[in-house]
C-alpha cells in the first residue's frame, strides 16, 4: 500500500476584474477497493457564495462553485491524501468463457455495458478497424489479455508522446496518421480500437506518479488520461497506453466516463472586457509518504503551465 498526497493548484489571472460564472471541478479521487481517500479539501479564492457536491451519472465526485464578486484572479486548490493499492497484470483474473478472444459478455452484464461498447467516432475508411484487427489475427486463437496488452504496448512503442496544452483531443484516425499525440489522444485511440473489437471501454482522467526513482512516466505534471476495459472476472481493468501500464500501478483515478469531455477536471465561464484574460497556471505535486514506502519522501511530479484539460470560455 502507498500513501500519497496530491496537491493540485490552478490559477487564472486577468488584467482587470471579471465576473465568474459557474465552475465545475472534478479533482477528488474516486473511492474504490484499490484507493481510499483519507483526507480531502478544496479551497477557492475568491470564496464562492455556494459550493455544493454531487455525483454524476458515472459516480464521479463533482464540486459546483457559484460566485458573487468580481476579481482579477481565481485560484482553485485541491488537496487529497489517499491510500493507493497497486495492482499489476498478474492480479487480473479473466473468467474461463472470456479467456480467449473473441467472446461475448454475459446477458447479465451486456445491458449495462452497451454504451461503453458503442463507437464514438466515424471510421468510413476503416482506418481504426484495420489498425485494431492487427492484434487479432484471423484463424488464430489468442488470449484476451494478450490482445489488450499488445495494443497497449503498440501505442507506447509506435507513437510519439507530444505534450499539447490546448483543450480537446485528436480523433483516433488523426492519431494513427500522425503517429503522435498526448495521453488523452492515446486513450481515445485505444478506447475506439477496443470498442471496434467488441470490448467495453471507458475514458479515465486522474494522476500518474512514479512509484520508484527509476520509474519515469509520461503524461504527469498536470493530469493524466488512460483507459478502463471491462473483463469478466476482474471488472474494469486499467490500461495506460502512454506508459505501457497494465493495472493501476502509479495511476490514481479521478473521473471515469464514456467520453473525455465528460471527465474534464475543471471547466467554467467568465465575463469581462475582451482581452482581459492573461492566462492560467497549474501545478500538480504528488508526494509519496516515506512511512508507507520505506524510502525518503519526495515529489513525483511538478509542473507549471496551462492545465491539460482546463476549459474557460468567454461569455
Amino acid at each position: 500500500m502507498i500513501v500519497l498526497t496530491i496537491d493540485h493548484l490552478t490559477t487564472y489571472t486577468y488584467r482587470r476584474s471579471v465576473t465568474f460564472g459557474e465552475h465545475r471541478i472534478m479533482t477528488r479521487p474516486r473511492e474504490s477497493h484499490d484507493q481510499h481517500v483519507l483526507e480531502s479539501s478544496l479551497v477557492i479564492d475568491p470564496e464562492p457564495i455556494e459550493l455544493r457536491w454531487l455525483q454524476d451519472v458515472f459516480g464521479n465526485s463533482v464540486a459546483i462553485a457559484r460566485f458573487g464578486e468580481r476579481a482579477s484572479r481565481l485560484s482553485i486548490h485541491s488537496r487529497s491524501r489517499i491510500e493507493h493499492r497497486p495492482m499489476s497484470r498478474a492480479d487480473v483474473h479473466v473468467e474461463d468463457y472470456a479467456h480467449n478472444y473473441p467472446f461475448t459478455y454475459s446477458s447479465e452484464d451486456m445491458p449495462d455495458l452497451l454504451r461503453s461498447i458503442e463507437r464514438q467516432h466515424l471510421d468510413p475508411y476503416r482506418v481504426i478497424d484495420n489498425w485494431a484487427r492487427q492484434f487479432v489475427p484471423d484463424g488464430v486463437s489468442i488470449e484476451t489479455m494478450a490482445v489488450l496488452v499488445a495494443m497497449t504496448a503498440a501505442i507506447r512503442r509506435d507513437f510519439m508522446y507530444v505534450a499539447r496544452h490546448e483543450k480537446g483531443t485528436q480523433t483516433p484516425t488523426e492519431t494513427i496518421t500522425r503517429r503522435q499525440g498526448t495521453c488523452r489522444d492515446f486513450a481515445v485511440l485505444m478506447i475506439e480500437a477496443a470498442r471496434a473489437l467488441g470490448f467495453a471501454a471507458r475514458f479515465v482522467s486522474g494522476y500518474v506518479y512514479s512509484p520508484s526513482a527509476r520509474d519515469r512516466r509520461l503524461g504527469g505534471g498536470n493530469t493524466h488520461a488512460w483507459v478502463r476495459i471491462f473483463l469478466p472476472g476482474s471488472g474494469w481493468v486499467e490500461f495506460d497506453p502512454t506508459n505501457g501500464i497494465v493495472g493501476n500501478r502509479g495511476l490514481v483515478r479521478v473521473g471515469v466516463a464514456l467520453d473525455p469531455y465528460q471527465a474534464v477536471p475543471l471547466s467554467g465561464t467568465w465575463a469581462g472586457f475582451p482581452g482581459s484574460e492573461i492566462g492560467m497556471a497549474v501545478s500538480v505535486d504528488l508526494i509519496l509518504d516515506s512511512r508507507a514506502l520505506g524510502t525518503s519522501e519526495g515529489r513525483s511530479t511538478t509542473s507549471e503551465g496551462r492545465p491539460t484539460y482546463a476549459d474557460t470560455r468567454r461569455l
